[in-house]
């Protein structure tokens, strides 16, 4: 049996949401000479670090969302789970390019290192400098020991913010690159999911989960998780979440965080909020002040039902950097 989509074809879903987008957010948002490179109206400029991020579709408000002054430059969109090519990638940093470097972030996937790599070699033909970071927030993806193989979920949304804010400050590419890294070394993310979802051109669902069961630490695409049982009530569930995520963090009393509870798709605010009642009496048990915090859609998969709590530990730097304002299409802050 196939799912229901609000669809024309499958195959076209993905360029006529880049539409929609477009015509929605007009102001914030314009097409580079490629359809799948999206830049922002107010963001780039001449001796300012261009910050590129991208990745599948799929994932909105991830990564067009967060596409505007303060945050990021640019987008290169790929089809539904799947990487972009290089061509929109180089686009994009050609559009951004203001004379003082691109930066390059996005989630760490076999398929969009090739690709973005290959960009970036492009780029250097055209004496474009590029670096790169990665986001590995995913702690259920990789050991510890292991932790440069996982992958770059919800935390995006936390690493990006960083860079964005360096940027935005003047700060130059060393700087921004490092403060990047500094960024996405201190956000850590647990989800759990409890349904599928379907990809528009198959409209199959792309794994199976019974009624009753819940599987903790699945990717964003349906990658298999650490454990999979009978579903918990909210706050058994956060728990198993806050346990490896405080275990991580090592923070000590006193520390400043940063929160975002998000949902995959499917689950609905009223959940959420559930879920983050119990994230903050965790964090207050801990000793841990929270400075922020985000609930909402904002790292999705499609409709799948479930959600992930990220917790980004703060510094001095990296609290300047989360305050500093940005206007973005589907995000704003300060």
């Amino acid at each position: 049996m196939q799912t229901k989509k609000i669809i024309n074809n499958g195959d076209d879903a993905v360029d006529e949401m880049l539409d929609g987008i477009l015509l929605a957010h007009r102001d914030h948002l314009r097409r580079g000479d490629h359809k799948r490179a999206i830049i922002a109206t107010n963001g780039p400029r001449d001796g300012k670090v261009g910050l590129m991020i991208g990745g599948g579709s799929g994932h909105e408000p991830t990564f067009l969302g967060f596409v505007g002054k303060g945050l990021a430059d640019a987008a290169a969109i790929g089809n539904v789970f799947a990487s972009p090519p290089p061509d929109p990638a180089l686009s994009c940093a050609q559009a951004i390019n203001g004379g003082a470097g691109v930066l390059f972030m996005y989630g760490n996937y076999a398929g969009d290192v090739m690709n973005f790599d290959m960009a970036a070699e492009m780029a250097a033909m055209e004496d474009i400098e590029v670096r790169t970071v990665l986001t590995t927030d995913d702690i259920a993806s990789a050991p510890r020991d292991e932790a440069e193989k996982r992958r770059g979920v919800a935390g995006n949304f936390f690493s990006f913010k960083a860079a964005g804010a360096a940027a935005d400050l003047g700060m130059d590419l060393d700087g921004c690159e490092r403060v990047a890294r500094h960024a996405n070394a201190r956000t850590y993310t647990m989800g759990v999911a409890l349904s599928p979802c379907s990809l528009p051109q198959t409209r199959r669902w792309n794994f199976d989960i019974g009624a009753d069961e819940m599987e903790i630490g699945m990717g964003i695409h349906g990658e298999p998780g650490i454990a999979r049982g009978p579903l918990g009530t909210a706050d058994e569930i956060v728990d198993a979440m806050m346990d490896r995520i405080l275990d991580e963090m090592g923070a000590s009393a006193g520390d400043r965080v940063a929160v975002l509870v998000n949902s995959l798709g499917a689950t609905p605010l009223m959940e959420l909020y559930i879920m983050n009642r119990r994230v903050q009496a965790r964090l207050a048990e801990a000793g841990l002040e929270t400075h922020r915090t985000w609930v909402g859609p904002y790292c999705t998969s499609l409709e799948m039902a479930g959600a992930s709590v990220t917790v980004h530990h703060l510094d001095d730097e990296l609290t300047r950097m989360l305050d500093h304002p940005c206007d973005c299409a589907m995000f704003r802050a300060g």
